[in-house]
Order: structure tokens, then C-alpha cells, then sequence
């Protein structure tokens, strides 16, 4: 019998295609991503990875096992100190100053709505479904950026190939398999309409990581502002 976490991700595989295949991942391969994308991408994602951070904490606490809290610390290290060195690449890319443009982050939609599906699932359920809102994360990162690597020959001055290979490193599967270790076995216990909401929670985050993207792409804002 497959693992919950095997399913999510088979059912997940179509949308992978489908962020590789949209502009904002074709720009970056070009290297033609254009200037206001960027900027919209890093405004948007400095404050996700803070809630990111902060939905490991709510995490951290609900754990009852040492070894999981370390893992939750670690990642909350990972995610505000080292992860800014893909993002200070992006910044090296436009000829900007990562903290001048992070410095006017704002919440655009999809950002918005992404980030809350996370929160609800952290406060309203317990941790595999939290983490199985979370996992598409460091998952469709890790998938494109390998799908990079295996379809085009980046040249060493390529001023994105620090960010394709940071995102395809194996430190990500290192993540995923502490995820997926909770989420299968939590999956155990669970109801089949509890399975099938890890796996929705799967699947609505792949969603969610597309729309981010193409967020940026377009420079998505709010129609009605305050």
C-alpha cells in the first residue's frame, strides 16, 4: 500500500509542469526575469518565510518529541538566516539592495491567501495537517529546480544558477523526509476523510505555489486598497 505522502505527490506532479512551463520560471532560465518581478517575488516571500518561521514555532509547541522540536528549531534558523542567500541572489540579479526591497514587503493576494491556509491548518488540526500545508514548499521548489538542472546546461555565469542549485540541493530531501515521517505516521491513525484532507492540503499548497509565482509575474496587488 502507498504511503500518504507517495499519493500527495503523484497527484501533485501535473502542477510542477505547469510552474516550470510559466513565465516567472522561463524568465528566470532566460535570465530575462524582469526587475518588477523580482522585486514583487521578494517583497512577498521575505514576510511569507517570517510566517513560515513563525508557523514552525506553533509546530515546535505542539510537539511532544524532543527530537522533532530540534528539527522544527533548525528550521527556523534555516528559513530566516540561510534561505536569504537565494533571495540575496535574486536582489544580486536586479543590481538592488536585498534589505532596501524587502523593506516595503507587502501581503499582495495570493500571498495573503496562501499564508492563511497554513495558519488554519497549524490552529484548527494538528501537525500532519499543518505540515501537509506546508511540504509543497520545499517540495515544488526542489522539483523545479531540479527539472531546470535536468533540461538545460546553466552556465557557470548564469546569474541565476546560484538559486536553481541552492533549490535543488539534497538538503531539501532531508526536510521533506522529516515531513513526511510525521505526516505518515499521524496518516495511521486518521479517518479516511482525515487522509483525504492531508492530501487536499497537499494539493491546494502546489496550487498556491503556482499562483505566488505568477503573482510575481504579473505584479499582482489588491484592487480595493485601504
Amino acid at each position: 500500500m502507498k504511503l500518504i505522502t507517495e499519493i500527495m505527490e503523484e497527484k501533485a506532479l501535473p502542477i510542477v509542469d505547469k510552474i516550470y512551463n510559466d513565465g516567472f520560471i522561463q524568465g528566470l532560465i532566460r535570465a530575462d526575469l524582469s526587475e518588477k518581478a523580482v522585486e514583487h517575488y521578494l517583497k512577498a516571500d521575505a514576510l511569507y518565510l517570517e510566517n513560515f518561521s513563525d508557523i514552525y514555532a506553533i509546530l515546535l509547541a505542539k510537539s511532544n518529541d524532543k527530537v522533532e522540536k530540534n528539527f522544527f528549531l533548525g528550521q527556523i534558523n534555516f528559513v530566516l538566516n540561510e534561505e536569504i542567500a537565494a533571495h540575496k541572489n535574486l536582489a544580486d540579479y536586479i543590481g538592488r539592495e536585498y534589505q532596501e526591497i524587502i523593506k516595503g514587503g507587502e501581503w499582495y493576494p495570493s500571498a495573503d491567501h496562501y499564508i492563511k491556509h497554513m495558519y488554519y491548518n497549524a490552529f484548527a488540526f494538528g501537525m500532519a495537517e499543518a505540515l501537509s500545508a506546508m511540504a509543497p514548499c520545499p517540495w515544488i521548489y526542489k522539483m523545479v529546480a531540479r527539472k531546470i538542472l535536468a533540461n538545460h546546461n546553466l552556465a557557470e555565469d548564469h546569474p541565476l544558477k546560484f538559486w536553481v542549485e541552492f533549490y535543488a540541493d539534497g538538503l531539501v530531501d532531508e526536510v521533506l523526509t522529516e515531513y513526511y515521517k510525521i505526516i505518515n505516521r499521524e496518516a495511521e491513525f486518521m479517518s479516511g476523510e482525515g487522509k483525504q484532507r492531508l492530501i487536499k492540503n497537499f494539493l491546494e499548497s502546489c496550487e498556491h505555489e503556482r499562483r505566488f509565482f505568477n503573482m510575481a509575474y504579473t505584479q499582482e496587488r489588491w484592487e480595493l486598497e485601504v
